[in-house]
């Protein structure tokens, strides 16, 4: 898929590799769901895979009664590398990367693709913490301590862009750096 074009073209980033890395690499997404009008949006753990957003959820609750009512979704994914200073006000910038992806949003009815996002998962957040990988039994029949039962849920993005505004060391912001260091 080819990122889309975004406004600042001058901070878009097009690296397939770089941006698949980041994706891989990022710890938390933000899910956005449209509530009837009203937007609803909310932070989880994801995998990246295969150029699909997986992520998990009980089968009860607003998430899921806003998915059954409006598939369309939206993930945003962003990571701060810090600020940078400028002796003008409004050149202090942040540093960053950030991607955004639309799409809708299904349950994952596959027993082997959802044993693999979830597998996925565990490796991401806690590699090498199992010594056997995950049974298709423990995701067809995990329970949450609510009594509701997970799902896998997926995104395929219909469009995605990415930004970025790279760390210029030499600007980076720390406790007792003050504007005099910074005049010519």
């Amino acid at each position: 898929m080819e990122p889309a074009a975004i406004r600042m073209s001058k901070r878009a980033c097009t690296d397939e590799r770089q941006i698949n890395d980041f994706l891989e690499n990022a710890h938390t997404a933000f899910l956005g769901l449209v509530d009837d009008i009203m937007p609803y949006v909310i932070p989880l753990n994801f995998v990246y895979k295969n150029g699909i957003f997986y992520f998990h959820g009980a089968n009860k609750g607003k998430k899921i009664d806003i998915m059954n009512s409006n598939v369309n979704a939206c993930m945003t994914i962003s990571d701060n590398y810090g600020t940078m200073v400028d002796p003008t006000p409004a050149k202090t910038d942040t540093a960053y990367m950030s991607v955004i992806a639309n799409g809708k949003v299904e349950i994952v009815t596959d027993l082997d693709e959802a044993t693999a996002a979830m597998q996925s998962m565990l490796d991401k957040y806690v590699p090498n913490y199992y010594k056997a990988p995950l049974s298709k039994t423990h995701i067809d029949k995990y329970q949450s301590s609510l009594g509701s039962k997970t799902v896998i849920f997926k995104i395929k993005p219909l469009n995605l862009t990415a930004k970025e505004h790279r760390l210029n060391e030499q600007l980076k912001f720390y406790l007792g750096r003050f504007v005099t260091q910074d005049l010519r």
